[in-house]
């Protein structure tokens, strides 16, 4: 067995999840990932099972990212203001900073293989369960089911970064988010989520 080369792991990780975003998960065989990689198909199999354990693999990794990126700087004891703000902020730079991570994950959320993969109960969502708990308990914020509660304080956030990522608005006209953009949705989402 060949010794793992941590420069061709990533360059294989980043080839798969450029050619996912671009051709989605129909347009990655391990052929045709290899030879963008300029690799053969054999190597690859030296850190990946099979194509769905490197899928699962990638959105592990990716997840991991993310959750380390979003965490930067928050403490579940914040107010609820300050710690959402930085959440809005903390998610912004990591899309700007990782824009195909996001893609990808965005496309594995939301295809069958997320049923597949190993999606535990990790340290980034009890964090924000504690978080919300927490302005909960303070009176910061009415109690929500977790499905509205992640509508309303997280999804103006979503669309306002699919806006901006395609620089377009639904009317067609050219957009792109500010800082100032990005705090008026959020001062919305506070009034919407405080007790009336």
């Amino acid at each position: 067995m060949r010794p793992k080369d941590e420069n061709k792991e990533a360059l294989i990780r980043e080839k798969a999840i450029e050619m996912i975003v671009q051709e989605g998960f129909d347009g990655l065989s391990m052929q045709k990932l290899a030879k963008a990689a300029n690799l053969s198909a054999s190597t690859i199999y030296i850190y990946f099972k099979s194509r769905e354990d490197m899928l699962n693999q990638l959105y592990i990794a990716v997840d991991e990212i993310f959750s380390k990126e979003v965490l930067k700087n928050f403490d579940p004891e914040m107010s609820f203001e300050e710690g959402l703000w930085l959440q809005w902020k903390n998610r912004y730079r990591y899309i700007q900073k990782y824009p195909l991570h996001f893609h990808f994950s965005e496309q594995f959320r939301n295809s069958p293989l997320i049923k597949h993969a190993d999606i535990k109960e990790t340290a980034f969502r009890s964090i924000l369960q504690l978080f919300v708990k927490n302005a909960v308990q303070r009176k910061e914020i009415i109690e929500l089911p977790t499905e509205i509660f992640w509508s309303v304080a997280y999804g103006p956030f979503y669309i306002l970064m699919k806006f901006h990522l395609q620089q377009s608005s639904m009317a067609g006209k050219t957009f792109s988010l500010s800082e100032q953009k990005l705090k008026q949705a959020f001062q919305l989402v506070l009034k919407a989520l405080k007790p009336s």
